[in-house]
This record gives structure tokens, C-alpha cells and sequence, in this order.
């Protein structure tokens, strides 16, 4: 028989099995003739898949699962979805007898614990990676590759794994997607495609195998409906053949002959597949435009028809690697002498930041700098036993944002994916007047956790849904019900360009985007933010700071509304604000937008008993008296017996009301300006402020997992003049309260901005940020 061409021949091995009756005896002999080349099977004997998977309802193990699947896939990919198929439906029945009792099933979540992809020899993907490696070297022009994931992290896990090896920038524009509306979409456009494969639950391969989607479509969605499938068959629920689109300019496909082949009679789900046998091209009538508007001219024809062939054997050549960095090389003893270190005492999540002290206001370069902190960093990890697998998040504070792609050098040889095999920490980057203050040009600071309990969400596909992070850095992480997310700029997501219009415009961007990466959570920014921190680029004119405070309130709102008229919101949290005005941001945005939300359904706690509090008031340590006033410089954000998130602003009037009350003060301060003595009163206030706070909800200082003090250059101070200032203030403290331990590092971060605030003027004369948690 001669083969179809193209096509060539594989090794193939017969495998043979017994089958025998109740009593012992043979019944029958069985074949199963597989390629040799099948490596994903778990039996040797028969080359069958084994699925696997434990079904936990609230949180109780009540069933689990392993045998052989009915069929040999032939794939990897069609073993775990075929598993998934299974899970899916023993939710489904699960959540039809719950019903049955009235107990009503919020939202089923399936877990998959190897999503991620790495280099597996074998592997189909390495197939395409040795592919894409050929077509680059004879197409060098090609810088890209796009696909059609709309909601698989499988597929897109694996497409970006391929293109950041190649250097590559993967396409993923349906990302996201409303399915529904990209159906119609497809249909409304001309797409002609017909199932060849169905493998779901309500998919009969007798009926609905080479029809139609667009007479389909509608079936789709009561299937939606009834099991939840995806009606695009994002799923693998059913694969098509595309007969005709806008695309084909000169002819059609017609199938003439075909069979249908029964891969599986599994009674769930049922798989079929439309084999064709015979088909031809038939000429279109009427030339189709490819241009919705003007039509299109010969040149774009052409270039949209032309096809280049890559020939060749496309032989596996190694890519070269990038440089690796040694991380158990010692410091420069100079630099280390230089290098210091503050860390929060809470033992399963801390948050760590090292800096150079650099009294000279010089810097041996922000790349040096860069390196010798974030060294420190890996080797201060490497002694409690972690490493960069277990940072949630990273602010990277740098000196010049005109040398930021020579901080990224430095920073993506640290950050891996090798090193951070269930993803990388998500990440803000912003400049700081790092350098005016006394510090070197680097300055980082990372979020900690003992465990390994967090879920990541890194999508490096260009989309339409929210913007891409190329590199080492991720959109969001969450950890225990807090979901960390990166600094948001005001880009459009297709492009990764800023959106223009000045700084409103940007905002309400950044927000739109932190709102998309939040629904991939199931929650929303408008209703789960606890606290909103906006970086304000200093290019902003004073005049038009207003508006950017004015624009976050009204497009919360909005947003709020719309989710109510949907039915979605339920409980609604108000978060605080924070406004930071900082020299530069990246790509030279105008605003930044870093939330902090609670996903409430993520958490799997138990019931916290809150203690009466009237016991709990931490008592005065200090001459402070007890004013109303005092609450005017307090936001927080309290969700009892787990969060407590404050901001704690002292402004020049209150800063003056502080320092009045001090016996012997200088009570006429008329140009505003504090001395080193007014700055260590003012600093007291706050620790004795934040104490009140802190007692007051049930939270205590252990349980602080961030605190960062803000403070303008305007109080021309050197940092580690106000860190000496802080330092001595919770060592008294600790002395007189004992609700506090002093070790050797301080547990405070120092922060030198051009000005903050909970209003967008920014004009503090200190600003703290504490967040607090409860495990």
C-alpha cells in the first residue's frame, strides 16, 4: 500500500494481554498494536495511561481514583485531558447530589499540580521547539509566534516555555476571550469549520461529528449550561477542520468522503474521530476581500499569500544559554561591610530588604550595586534554608529608570524559572532618590514565605487581556488569601504601548488591567482591594494631581456599579490609599498602580475567635495624650482575626500638634521645618500610634509581616541619620511595653520619596505602611 504523502513510517511493537473469566481460566487473547515511540503511558504491559485524582468537598477526603484508561492516547496532552474529563464529571454528580440536599456549590476548582513545563526529551513540545529553532535560522524576520489559547494554561505554559528559549515574543490575542461572543465572532466572519473530533460529556460522534459550528452553536451553549464545557473547545471537548474563511482567496474545501472512527465508547464521554477519505478544492465565485473597509490593495495580497517552505532535516541545535551566576561567591568584603539588612520577625511570612549604605552619595554603578544586594539577598535566604522559590514579591527600588535594562540584566540571572519551579515573584519597579539620601543605586526588598502554598500567575503571551511580563516577574501571586499583585502601568494590552492623555487616562488603564489580572481569581478590584498604593511620576504638574485622586474614586465606583448590576458583588471591602510621588516609573508612565486584595474563597481557615478588645489597649508609654485628632492620621483596613492593614499619615499641621505637646518645644515654628529633635518626637508618635492600632484589633507586633516608613528628601535627613532615630525609639519602646522583640536586624523599611500621602498632594512629613496577618 502506498502512503499518503507526506507521510512516513513509525515504529510500531504489539502488545499482549490475557483476559480471563470470574474463576481463573483464559478466556480470551488481546492485542494492542502502539507506536513504539508512546513514552507517556504509565504501563509498560499495555501502553494505557493511568488516571489519578483525589476529590476533597470542603475540604474532606470522601473519594479517590486510579486505574487504567480504557485506551492508549496518543498523547500527553490526551491522557491529562481525558483525566480531567473524568474529575470534571465525578464534581458534576457530586455537585448534583449536594443539590439534592440543598446544599448549594459555589464554584468547583480543579487542581493541577504540574501545569508548568520544562525541557522533557521526548516530549511533543520539544517536536515544535526544534521546529520554531529551524524556521528562526532560515527566517530570520520571524520574531514571533502566534496561537490560539483562549483559556489553557497548559498550552500557553508551553508556547511561552518554547518562544523565551528561542528569544521569540509568543501572541496569544484570544486570550481570555469571552468565548460566546469569539464563536459568533468566528461564525458572523465567514469561518466554515466542521468537528473532527468530539470527546465530551452531551457529543454524540454518531450525530454531531462533521457538522457545522455554526448549526452547532447553539447545542454548545446549552452544553455550557448543563456541564460547563467551553464552547470554543478550549477543553478539548471537540477539534475542527476549517473548509472555508476570509483567508482562503481562491477556493474552498469540500469533503466528499469520510469515516467516522470510534476512538472511545466510554458511556460519559465518548470519543470520536471524522477520518477524511476523499475531498476537493472548489473555486470561489466572487473574489473575497480580506479588508473590511477599503478592500485591500496587491501588495498586501501578496504578502498575505505568500508561504515559505522550510526544508531540511531540522536537527536539534542547542541554544545557547544565558550566564549563570554563582551564588555561593562571597562578597566584596568593602561591599559587604556596606551591604545592611531589616527583616520583619514574623516566622512562616516575612519581608526582608537590603540596601548600600553610601554616605559619599556615590555608586560604583547601578549594575554592581544591583548585584551585590540582590547577592546578599540569595545568601540571606540560602542561611534560614529558602531561596527565590519562596519570594511572593519583590520591590525593586532603583536609582535611575534610565538604567533600568541594565538592573533587568542583573536581575533576570538571579530570578529564574529554574529557581522558581511553581513561578517567579511579581514585582514593582520604581526610581527613588536613593542616591540624595546617602544609598547606593540599588535597593530591594522581597516578600517571604516558608511554605509552598502560593499560586502564580504569569502570562508572557502579548494579548488582548492585561499586559504581558516578559521575563522573570509575574502579573500576581497569592498566598493565603492575599493576593500580591505587580505594579500596573496604563498600557494597552495589545500593543504594550502607554496610553495617551495624561495621567487620568493612564489610571483608569491601570486599573481596567489590574481588574482583568484580578478576575483570573475570581474577584475584582473594586470590591477585594484592601489597599491601593499609586506611584505618581513627579512629571505630573501640581495642578493635575487632583484629578488623578478624583479619577481612582470615580472609576472604582463604576466599577462597583457594574458588578452590582450583574449580581457579582457581595461583600465589599473599601481599601486605603496610598499616593507616592516618586522621580520616574518604567516606560516613563506617569502612574502606577500596586493593589493588594483579599480573596476570601482562596483561604482555607478556620474559625478565628476575636478577644474582647476592651482588654487589649496597649497602654501609654510615652507623654502622648489621648485626642481625637489622633484618628485623623489613621487609615485601616481590618478584617478581624486575619488582616489588619494601616496608613499612617503625619502631615506638617500634625506634625506641629505632635511636637507642641512636648514640654520645652519651640512653639513657634513658623517656616515649618522640623529639626533632629522634633523628627525622634514625631517618630515615637508613630510607633506609639501604630501600637494603639494594632491592640486595639487584635493584632500584635509578631504578627507584622510589612512595615515601611516613607519620608520626603525635603527633610534633608540622611536615611541612616532617621534609621538611627527609629531604631532607638522601638528599642525604648521595647524596653517599657514588652510587646516587642528587638533583634540584630531592624524590622522596619526606610523608604526616601519625593513625597506621600493619603491625598494626592503628598505632602507627609512621614507616611507608614503596616500590613499584618494572622496564619
Amino acid at each position: 500500500m502506498n502512503l499518503v504523502k507526506g507521510k512516513k513510517t513509525i515504529g510500531c511493537k504489539w502488545i499482549f494481554t490475557t483476559k480471563n473469566r470470574p474463576d481463573g481460566s483464559l478466556k480470551r487473547y488481546k492485542a494492542h498494536l502502539v507506536p513504539k515511540e508512546v513514552t507517556q503511558a504509565g504501563s509498560i504491559v499495555d501502553g494505557r495511561s493511568t488516571t489519578g485524582y483525589h476529590t476533597f468537598p470542603g475540604g474532606n477526603l470522601i473519594m479517590w481514583r486510579s486505574k487504567n484508561q480504557a485506551v492508549v492516547a496518543c498523547s500527553r496532552a490526551e491522557a491529562k485531558f481525558r483525566a480531567m474529563t473524568h474529575a470534571i464529571c465525578e464534581l458534576l454528580w457530586i455537585k448534583s447530589i449536594l443539590a439534592d440536599f440543598t446544599i448549594e456549590v459555589r464554584k468547583h476548582v480543579l487542581w493541577h499540580q504540574n501545569l508548568s513545563y520544562r525541557m522533557t526529551q521526548g516530549d511533543e513540545v520539544e517536536d515544535m521547539s526544534i521546529l520554531l529553532e529551524e524556521v528562526k535560522r532560515q527566517i530570520p524576520s520571524i520574531t514571533a509566534v502566534s496561537s490560539g489559547a483562549i483559556a489553557s494554561d497548559y498550552q500557553r505554559f508551553r508556547v511561552e516555555n518554547v518562544c523565551s528559549r528561542l528569544g521569540l515574543v509568543s501572541l496569544a490575542y484570544l486570550w481570555k476571550q469571552d468565548q460566546s461572543l469569539l464563536l459568533q465572532e468566528m461564525v458572523t466572519n465567514g469561518i466554515v469549520a466542521i468537528t473532527v473530533k468530539v470527546a465530551a460529556m452531551g457529543l454524540d460522534p454518531a450525530k454531531h461529528l462533521g457538522k457545522e459550528i455554526m448549526n452547532l452553536q447553539s447545542y454548545l451553549h446549552k452544553l455550557n449550561k448543563l456541564y460547563g464545557i467551553n464552547v470554543c473547545g478550549e477543553g478539548g471537548e471537540y477539534e475542527t477542520l476549517t473548509l472555508d474563511c476570509p483567508l482562503f482567496g481562491n477556493a474552498r474545501i469540500v469533503l466528499d468522503e469520510f469515516q467516522v472512527v470510534l476512538h472511545s465508547s466510554d458511556s460519559i464521554a465518548p470519543v470520536g474521530i471524522l477520518h477524511p477519505l476523499a475531498f476537493h478544492l472548489e473555486n470561489k465565485v466572487e473574489s473575497i476581500s480580506l479588508s473590511a473597509t477599503n478592500g485591500t490593495n496587491d501588495a498586501c495580497l501578496e504578502k498575505i499569500d505568500s508561504v515559505c517552505e522550510v526544508q531540511g532535516d531540522c536537527l536539534r541545535r542547542c541554544a545557547a544559554k544565558g550566564e549563570s551566576v554563582d551564588a555561593a561567591s562571597d562578597l566584596d568584603d568593602v561591599i559587604e561591610h556596606r551591604l545592611l539588612i531589616s527583616k520583619t520577625r514574623k516566622d512562616n511570612l516575612f519581608s526582608m530588604c537590603c540596601w548600600l549604605q553610601d554616605s559619599s552619595k556615590t555608586s560604583s554603578g547601578l549594575q554592581e550595586d544591583m548585584k551585590a544586594v540582590l547577592k546578599k539577598i540569595e545568601s540571606q535566604l540560602m542561611e534560614y534554608g529558602f531561596g527565590w522559590e519562596n519570594v511572593l514579591y519583590i520591590h525593586l527600588y532603583i536609582s535611575d529608570m534610565n538604567e533600568f535594562a541594565l538592573a533587568n540584566e542583573i536581575y533576570v540571572k538571579y530570578i529564574t524559572q529554574e529557581k522558581c519551579p511553581l513561578g517567579v515573584p511579581s514585582r514593582s519597579t520604581i526610581e527613588l532618590p536613593l542616591l540624595q539620601v546617602g544609598l547606593g543605586g540599588a535597593y530591594v526588598e522581597v516578600l517571604v514565605t516558608t511554605d509552598q502554598s502560593k499560586r502564580v500567575l504569569h502570562v508572557q503571551s502579548i494579548s488582548c487581556w492585561a499586559p504581558s511580563c516578559i521575563g522573570p516577574y509575574s502579573q500576581a501571586t497569592l498566598h493565603k488569601g492575599i493576593l500580591h499583585m505587580a505594579g500596573q502601568l496604563g498600557l494597552d494590552p495589545p500593543t504594550m504601548n502607554l496610553c495617551s492623555g495624561g495621567p487620568t487616562v493612564e489610571l483608569e488603564q491601570a486599573l481596567i488591567n489590574s481588574d482583568a489580572v484580578a478576575k483570573c481569581f475570581n474577584c475584582s478590584v473594586s470590591n477585594a482591594a484592601i489597599i491601593f498604593v499609586i506611584y505618581c511620576s513627579t512629571r505630573i504638574p501640581p495642578s493635575e494631581r487632583i484629578g488623578v485622586q478624583d479619577k481612582l474614586d470615580t472609576v472604582l465606583k463604576q466599577m462597583r456599579l457594574f458588578q452590582e448590576n450583574k449580581g457579582c458583588l457581595s461583600n465589599v471591602l473599601y481599601p486605603i490609599l496610598l499616593y507616592v510621588l516618586v522621580p520616574d516609573l518604567p516606560k516613563r508612565a506617569l502612574v502606577e498602580v500596586k493593589p493588594v486584595l483579599y480573596v476570601e474563597d482562596d483561604m482555607k481557615t478556620t474559625e478565628t475567635t476575636v478577644e474582647d478588645m476592651s482588654f487589649t489597649i496597649a497602654p501609654n508609654h510615652w507623654d502622648f495624650q489621648e485626642a481625637s485628632w489622633h484618628d485623623t492620621c489613621i487609615q485601616k483596613s481590618v478584617i478581624p482575626g486575619k488582616i489588619c492593614v494601616i496608613v499612617l499619615s503625619v502631615t506638617n499641621e500634625l506634625a506641629m500638634k505632635v511636637c507642641s505637646e512636648s514640654p520645652g518645644c519651640n512653639r513657634n515654628n513658623q517656616d515649618h521645618r522640623f529639626g533632629n529633635e522634633q523628627i525622634d518626637r514625631i517618630t515615637r508618635f508613630c510607633i506609639y500610634l501604630l501600637d494603639k492600632v494594632l491592640a486595639g484589633n487584635g493584632f500584635s507586633w509578631e504578627d507584622i509581616t510589612n512595615l515601611k516608613f516613607y519620608f520626603p528628601t525635603s527633610l534633608c535627613m540622611p536615611l541612616e541619620t532617621l534609621s538611627l532615630m527609629f531604631t532607638n525609639a522601638f528599642n525604648e519602646f521595647a524596653e517599657m511595653s514588652q510587646r516587642i522583640k528587638i533583634g540584630k536586624e531592624p524590622i522596619f523599611n526606610l523608604i526616601p520619596v519625593l513625597g506621600a500621602g493619603k491625598t494626592s498632594s503628598m505632602d507627609d512629613i512621614i507616611t507608614c505602611e503596616l500590613f499584618s496577618q494572622k496564619h
